[in-house]
């Protein structure tokens, strides 16, 4: 078996808001096996800044995995234990170079187009006015459920942006996420969600950054609705970790992204504690490509989670790979074509 590594920077259409600031690219790298004239294609979706094997070390680690390929999957996903987005690389390229075409990883009734996947629609940070204009798209476009990223305008503003919404639509029309990416002050978030549960919003990610264990305790305790973790859980290797962290804060959710968690069998080991402790959990994507996000839909149907998961289409990107994951009324669906991955591969 050969193994090789090669990076890919992908553009923005156009600059996309986060509390810790805006995105014009988002470099990623591909794993490519090769054996008896198949291929196997893998991504390894790193996000400078957050993942937390953003390190110096990063490519230098992608040149041993592929230089240690014969090691297999199972061995090299423990080798790689701080390497998550790496993890997720590898499993992917393995199921690719195993499957019938390297992009159809686990077909389902998903990938032969006779079921969708419910999804949220993301309204990115910006001025309130792009951001009312985004929520009009969305709603006209047919999603039921909506995901605002506030914590970066005026927090007086964003509830605006909150009420408009609920003056024109009830919680049984549009169920409302909101993700604060850590950006409340641990004085005032209480006060914050206090105010925010007039909307009758599902949830909120992260609103206080993580490694506030305490605090974020406090919090999942007293909030007047549900709070999901998401960066919380990301550097959080072991499974014994992964428990303590779960019974400590008692969160209502978890929000899993596989290329920041360790792959599909990381995710696994989350979603198996979250049921266990009766915790709530859905699968979101992590900006990767479309052939990250490709293995990550195909995965996540056969997990029938029925809640709106976070996933989209890659429309974000102007040098994204076609693929035929496609979105109609708030639904992903998996339009085959039979040539897009014969486009992909000439690429």
């Amino acid at each position: 078996m050969k193994a090789s590594y090669h990076k890919y920077q992908l553009h923005f259409k156009k600059p996309s808001g986060t509390s810790r600031g805006v995105l014009t690219e988002k470099e990623t790298w591909f794993i490519v096996l090769e054996k008896d004239g198949k291929i196997g294609i893998g991504e390894c979706g790193i996000l400078r800044g957050l993942s937390c094997d953003d390190r110096p070390d990063y490519e230098e680690k992608l040149a041993w995995t592929c230089a240690n390929i014969h090691l297999g999957e199972k061995q090299l996903w423990e080798a790689l234990l701080e390497f998550p987005s790496i993890q997720f690389g590898v499993e992917m390229a393995f199921q690719s170079l195993v499957s019938e075409t390297p992009f159809l990883l686990f077909p389902s009734a998903f990938t032969n187009g006779s079921k969708s996947i419910a999804i949220n629609g993301l309204i990115w940070m910006g001025e309130a006015a792009e951001m009312k204009q985004q929520i009009d798209e969305k709603l006209a476009a047919g999603f039921r459920c909506i995901k605002l990223k506030i914590g970066a305008i005026d927090f007086e503003k964003e509830l605006e942006l909150l009420r408009f919404i609920r003056q024109n639509f009830t919680p049984e029309q549009v169920e409302i996420r909101v993700d604060a990416n850590g950006a409340f002050s641990l004085d005032t978030a209480l006060d914050k969600l206090n105010q925010l549960s007039e909307f009758k919003l599902h949830s909120i990610e992260q609103p206080i950054a993580k490694n506030n264990t305490d605090s974020m305790s406090y919090l999942c305790k007293n909030t007047p609705f549900p709070i999901a973790l998401d960066e919380e859980l990301i550097g959080v290797f072991s499974l014994k970790e992964k428990e303590a962290l779960v019974l400590k804060i008692k969160p209502q959710y978890i929000i899993l992204k596989p290329s920041f968690i360790g792959g599909f069998r990381g995710t696994k080991e989350w979603i198996s504690l979250a049921e266990k402790h009766q915790i709530g959990w859905w699968i979101t994507s992590a900006l990767e490509s479309n052939i990250g996000l490709n293995a990550i839909a195909q995965w996540t149907f056969l997990q029938q989670n029925p809640m709106p998961q976070g996933l989209g289409t890659g429309a974000l990107y102007t040098n994204n790979f076609d693929c035929p994951l496609t979105v109609s009324e708030g639904q992903l669906w998996y339009k085959n074509n039979q040539d897009w991955e014969a486009d992909l591969l000439k690429k």
